[in-house]
């Protein structure tokens, strides 16, 4: 007998199939996977590192340090798959646990105007965009944020119309609670300066009285009937798009937000025939109501697909000035921003799906937004007993927990509430928040440090396409507390930071309970799904800035290479 290893695959790490066999017999079936190297992570505070894993359908089945040399076909059968990781480091999937699905492969479809660099830029792009659309049709592109300008403005109708004088332009913020139109879209949705701003948002005027072009949070909703239809196929190749970019960056799983009811059994189906091949956790809208039914029967047969949960607006955003906050904005004195949602409008909603074993997970930025979530959570919790409940502990959300006043920092951990926090926003908004709501209000703002110390955990996510969805930047912002070219200053409370062994938790075990999905996902573990991330790099030792160069090596769902960079 002699063995024989073909190899599979071969980057930076070696992957073989080694087996024992005699000279004119052929090679037999992989039956699991072994992975072994120094700078395996297990997201264990108890057993942090470790230098062995092993995996059989789709399962952890040794996960330690190998102490014979049978140790791999002993837990992942006779002939496994062999993973040298040499350097590369090993980590379990990456979650990012607030993106927008359909809107990340949308984002790939549209007119993306994200890294615009200013109303000039902006304009040029217009213009080639404006050259190949369609005579009638509106022209829709997202992704430019002016807070690091030089117009130090808002774009309006005036710097669109003589680029498109005659379609309708529709232009959304990179947060999705703004969007800038042209004349010619404001004609055709009938809004004029007679126009009266909805409740939740703000049509923007000027001196004269006349619309700017700028509406605000709900009042995009005026243009909605101009926008472009997603119909079924667009959305299908915007879910395929979505899996296929996000595993390429490492991700195994998000937790979809808003997403569309009426998707959830085509994303069933897209993860059923491959089209979908990473975690996708619904937390869908109610605009048109919810039947708390559908909720019994919400993983498909891969468990890929689960939903169990809503998503709630209380506010709008930041740079947009539409959180809403206690105190006046201070560089807008007379505007205190929008709350989005009604007590009226919430608490039967609160109140029912606490009933019916629904998570809620609730938009809110601004510290007034924040204490109002909490409050509204704290009343829905006394008034339904634990008895009462379909789920004992509830586990609800807060979206973003952005802006807090620092008396209800505590609160979130006294309630069992999770703050759901994506560090990317600090890094990019605190290049304006200081001129929103100055240096002591910030105190409590993107405060990941606080919440911890009070006894939270944080589920660490993106907000793509609003951000770039990008793993490296996300644990590099939370473990380092700077922009992308190494700057921060007091203001932008450097002691908030992580560790290292936190940020990998923001993003593996503290979502996976944030899902109810602990039991099956987070940390590298025996009985867990073979979920794993790797990179080419340790971003556990490496200096931070060097985190923002990693590449990502293979990525695993269900022990399942979706991804792999040969």
């Amino acid at each position: 007998m002699r063995t024989s290893c073909f190899v599979l695959f071969t980057s930076v790490l070696i992957l073989t199939a080694c087996q024992s066999k005699s000279s004119n017999t052929a090679p037999k079936l992989i039956s699991g996977q072994c992975y072994s190297g120094a700078n395996i992570y297990t997201a264990l505070d108890a057993t942090p590192q470790i230098n062995a894993v092993a995996v059989k359908d789709g399962v952890i089945t040794f996960a330690g340090n190998s102490a014979s040399e049978d140790w791999c076909t002993t837990h992942a059968g006779d002939h496994p798959a062999i993973v040298e990781l040499g350097d590369n480091g090993m980590y379990p999937g990456f979650t990012d646990a607030h993106g927008h699905f359909i809107g990340i492969g949308l984002r790939e479809l549209t007119l993306n105007l994200e890294g615009t660099k200013s109303i000039a830029d902006l304009r040029d792009k217009l213009k080639t965009a404006v050259r190949g659309a369609e005579p009638d049709a509106t022209l829709y592109g997202r992704g430019w944020i002016e807070t690091h300008w030089p117009e130090d403005r808002f774009p309006n109708r005036g710097d669109l119309d003589d680029i498109a004088p005659n379609i309708p332009l529709i232009l959304e913020r990179a947060d999705g609670h703004a969007v800038v139109v042209n004349s010619a879209a404001l004609l055709a949705a009938g809004i004029t300066r007679d126009t009266e701003s909805p409740f939740g948002g703000d049509i923007l005027k000027d001196e004269t009285g006349e619309p700017t072009g700028m509406l605000i949070d709900k009042a995009s909703n005026l243009v909605a009937s101009l926008m472009p239809a997603n119909d079924d196929i667009r959305i299908q190749t915007a879910m395929k798009k979505a899996s296929d970019l996000y595993a390429s960056r490492g991700w195994t799983n998000i937790h979809s937000m808003s997403f569309d009811p009426n998707a959830v059994k085509m994303i069933k189906t897209a993860a059923s025939t491959g089209d979908v091949n990473i975690r996708v956790y619904v937390s869908t809208d109610i605009e048109n109501g919810f039947d708390t039914s559908v909720f019994s029967n919400n993983s498909d047969n891969a468990n890929l697909i689960t939903r169990r949960s809503i998503k709630l607006f209380s506010d709008g955003a930041l740079g947009s000035r539409g959180a809403a906050l206690i105190n006046p904005y201070d560089d807008d004195p007379d505007n205190v921003g929008l709350m989005l949602t009604t007590y009226e409008d919430i608490m039967p909603v609160l109140l029912s799906a606490l009933k019916d074993g629904v998570q809620v997970n609730t938009h809110a930025i601004g510290d007034k937004a924040n204490r109002m979530v909490l409050d509204w959570y704290a009343e829905a919790f006394a008034a339904v007993p634990t008895a009462e409940r379909a789920v004992v502990d509830p586990r609800w959300r807060i979206e973003h927990s952005q802006i807090l006043a620092l008396e209800d920092i505590p609160r979130f951990s006294d309630l069992g509430v999770i703050p759901s926090m994506q560090p990317s926003h600090a890094i990019g908004d605190l290049h304006f928040a200081v001129d929103r709501i100055g240096p002591n209000r910030l105190a409590g703002g993107y405060a990941w440090r606080s919440l911890i110390d009070s006894g939270s955990i944080i589920a660490g996510g993106t907000d793509a396409p609003v951000e770039v969805g990008d793993t490296r930047i996300e644990f590099y912002a939370a473990v380092h507390r700077k922009d992308l070219k190494g700057y921060s200053n007091e203001s932008w409370y450097p002691s908030q930071k992580v560790t290292r062994q936190e940020a990998l938790k923001m993003f593996t075990a503290w979502p996976a309970y944030a899902a109810f999905e602990e039991d099956r996902l987070g940390t590298i573990e025996v009985g867990k799904a073979a979920d794993f991330t790797i990179f080419d790099r340790d971003i556990m030792t490496i200096p931070a800035p060097e985190i923002l160069e990693v590449e990502t090596v293979m990525t695993i769902v269900n022990g399942k290479t979706v991804f792999s960079a040969e």
